[in-house]
């Protein structure tokens, strides 16, 4: 699947047209083997846009009121490498290319994370499960639409299929969610 991002705007003339049509280039740190990250906008807490740029110049969660809009592509799990080289540089390459989400995960429990967010994410093709605490999951396939209200959860894709899901991040006070 190509991500192709279509950004409108106003011409010299006041008159509405399409500033920016580009097919994205997928953001993938070799530390988080099969998974791709299509970072398409972003705003900040004034809601003024914020381009996200491919070499990772701002960070991956919203400031408080602000948002962050990304496709993010899963590997079918027979396609998944494992990662090559040494973790700590690995990390430090992800950090680079996705400032601050490697913080979030959960070093003894891979993939687990909360971040101050509220995310509203669809499944566009695929199967995902969505884990959450104990044994809390739940089965995500293409048109379903989830609310994630800043608590720990992980993402997986079990299938030997890939698995698309769109997001819009939401900066919150995870308290207040």
């Amino acid at each position: 699947m190509q991500i192709r991002r279509i950004v409108t705007g106003y011409d010299s003339n006041e008159a509405s047209t399409v500033v920016d049509d580009e097919i994205r280039t997928p953001v993938a740190p070799a530390a988080l083997a099969g998974l791709d990250f299509y970072p398409l906008w972003a705003t900040d807490p004034s809601g003024r846009p914020v381009a996200p740029d491919e070499d990772g110049s701002i960070p991956y969660w919203p400031q408080v009121g602000g948002t962050r809009f990304l496709v993010v592509r899963w590997a079918a799990r027979s396609q998944v490498p494992e990662p090559v080289g040494d973790p700590e540089a690995l990390a430090a390459d992800a950090e680079r290319q996705l400032p601050g989400l490697m913080g979030a995960f959960e070093s003894d429990n891979p993939g687990f994370h909360t971040s101050e967010s509220v995310d509203y994410g669809i499944c566009l093709d695929g199967e995902m499960w969505l884990r959450l605490d104990g044994d809390t999951e739940e089965r995500i396939t293409p048109g379903t639409c989830v609310v994630q209200r800043g608590t720990r959860h992980k993402w997986e894709n079990r299938s030997d299929e890939p698995a698309t899901m769109l997001f819009v991040l939401v900066g919150a006070d995870r308290s207040q969610v």
